[in-house]
């Protein structure tokens, strides 16, 4: 129902897709800010008639996630600006930017929850107890459900990391007046009068949590953390469908936002092909790729021997030597040089980010590996780490 209520709203036919993403994520915000008002109002009045702490303080959120609303809507326009002279790549990182901004209003409503709590705990006072009290409380817990619904699916549609948070902060307030109903119901129910400010900033540290996460979830896409592991392996099954290429390694994958993903890859061709057909070859699978997966990507072809009885034989030895040592390394690029008195093998080497593990301790275990299977051998290796 709401996927097809959303489809209307946004009347997406023939509209392109960078289109539909800022519909939908100016939607988002409208929503928030509508219903963020509306349940503020509702709660003000409550905390009032009440004297309870916590709902107040999850008043004055909904009033802050309003300003998010805001936020969303202006992250949503700007995200979709075309690229300009001093933005080649667009402005699509903007939406990282606006999210963290929503994660500070989630802070911001642990700050004060708990800095309200701690003072209730202090100085406990009667909270007055109405049945009807509750059930509306209970009404505005449905409403921040279904908003986070809501945002659930229109993050699916987008991939718009600024309505993941939003549905987060959405689920925070369903917990906070959850926390406040429970709290009223104690206190009523017992004489324990501090339970308002105790549940209040046990909701507190909950809260924060979840905004600490938002943030290291939004602060590796703006570092540059790695691709998606689907978003890889689909890269390398449409290279690896051209029958020329044998290989990839060195895939590297920048995310500007979404629809602004740009890679470059390393194809291993045989060094006997024509160099026209393996033209044609990557510039199929660039193709390919711009096309089923919205990736701009640049491969650069390595010529590599094949059908060589002496090079695979060297290769062999290689590759279980390396798996011996550790059986997540790889090797790449690899070249036989033969010599009168040695043969040198070159190749790169790929081992994982490991703080135990140290470069020049596994170059000197590999040269000992080599000399003891072939004294003759010369490894000139390069130790590099995966992009993805």
């Amino acid at each position: 129902m709401i996927n097809r209520m959303i489809d209307n709203m946004i009347n997406k036919k023939n509209q392109k897709p960078d289109v539909i993403r800022e519909k939908l994520g100016v939607l988002s915000g409208i929503l928030g800010i509508i219903c963020n008002l509306a349940l503020s109002a509702v709660k003000i009045i409550l905390g009032v008639l009440t004297g309870s702490v916590s709902i107040t303080a999850d008043a004055v959120n909904n009033l802050s996630d309003a300003g998010s609303g805001i936020v969303t809507i202006a992250g949503a326009k700007l995200a979709n600006k075309p690229v300009d002279e001093e933005h080649p790549f667009g402005h699509g990182r903007i939406e990282y930017i606006c999210a963290l901004i929503v994660s500070f209003f989630i802070f911001i409503m642990s700050f004060e929850l708990a800095k309200s709590s701690v003072k209730k705990i202090a100085e406990p006072q009667n909270v007055e107890f109405n049945i009807r009290y509750v059930i509306i409380l209970g009404a505005t817990i449905f409403v921040k459900l279904f908003m986070a619904r809501f945002n659930s699916i229109l993050y699916k549609k987008t991939d718009n990391i600024s309505l993941k948070a939003v549905r987060q902060d959405s689920l925070n307030d369903c917990l906070a007046t959850g926390a406040s109903i429970a709290a009223l119901l104690i206190t009523s129910l017992t004489s324990f009068k501090k339970a308002d400010g105790i549940t209040g900033l046990a909701v507190a540290v909950v809260i924060l949590i979840t905004g600490i996460n938002i943030v290291k979830d939004i602060s590796g896409k703006l570092l540059g953390q790695p691709p998606s592991e689907r978003l890889v392996k689909e890269i390398e099954s449409i290279m690896m469908s051209e029958e020329k290429i044998i290989g990839i390694h060195d895939l590297i994958v920048h995310d500007y936002g979404a629809g602004r993903i740009i890679a470059s890859a390393h194809a291993e061709v045989p060094s006997t092909s024509d160099i026209v057909e393996i033209h044609d070859v990557i510039d199929r699978a660039e193709r390919k790729i711009a096309k089923k997966l919205k990736v701009v990507i640049c491969i650069h072809t390595d010529p590599v021997v094949v059908n060589d009885k002496e090079v695979e034989k060297y290769k062999a030895l290689t590759k279980k030597i390396i798996s011996e040592l550790n059986p997540q390394y790889s090797f790449h690029d690899f070249k036989v040089e033969k010599g009168p008195t040695h043969t040198n093998l070159i190749f790169d080497l790929t081992i994982p980010y490991d703080k135990s593990i140290n470069s020049a301790e596994v170059l000197s275990e590999l040269r000992k590996k080599f000399q003891s299977a072939d004294e003759k051998i010369n490894p000139i290796v390069t130790v590099e780490h995966l992009y993805v």
